[in-house]
């Protein structure tokens, strides 16, 4: 694995590539060897991480949703009547970046926050049908692009047993 891809994707010959560069004249510069760093788990996953958001918000562009609000999106749609709190907690959002992704999210007319009957501190939240028509369409393109690039990569089995490491992982470590 490296981290630079510059010579790696280029087609350019160097001295094309070095063109408009500040270090004209200059080879271009072998790749970083990552030595350890490259059978650290928790590197391998932030890289890994890196790669999926990007796909995702490729997917996502016409809609422009984030991984984040696609998932607030989601447990809201499958836990309709609970607080703000709640859905924060389970996404391990910290709350006033969760305040912002709503106040985002309703400015866009895809969630709102009523009010709870119970406990008139705590906000339900709940979809509206712009926001349930727009994760509908997410939720097919995450389907036939997004999810469906990773299964071609990974193949059903290693896919279902990668879910499960890093589900213990999340539940466990």
């Amino acid at each position: 694995m490296t981290v630079s891809k510059t010579a790696e994707k280029s087609s350019e010959k160097p001295a094309d590539a070095a063109k408009g560069r500040k270090d004209i004249g200059e080879p271009l510069a072998e790749a970083l060897q990552l030595g350890e760093l490259s059978e650290q788990l928790g590197y391998v996953l932030k890289r890994a991480q890196l790669k999926v958001f990007e796909n995702f918000l490729r997917c996502m562009a016409s809609l422009q949703l984030t991984p984040a609000q696609f998932s607030v999106l989601l447990l809201v749609e499958k836990n309709p009547g609970r607080n703000q709190t709640e859905i924060a907690s389970t996404l391990g959002i910290l709350r006033p970046n969760f305040v912002a992704m709503l106040d985002n999210l309703e400015s866009r007319d895809l969630c709102a926050r009523i009010r709870s009957t119970n406990d008139r501190r705590s906000h339900i939240l709940v979809l509206t049908d712009k926001g349930k028509a727009v994760l509908a369409r997410a939720k097919k393109l995450v389907a036939t692009k997004h999810e469906a690039r990773l299964n071609d990569l990974l193949g059903q089995a290693n896919r279902e047993a990668l879910i499960g490491m890093l589900s213990k992982i999340a539940n466990e470590f």
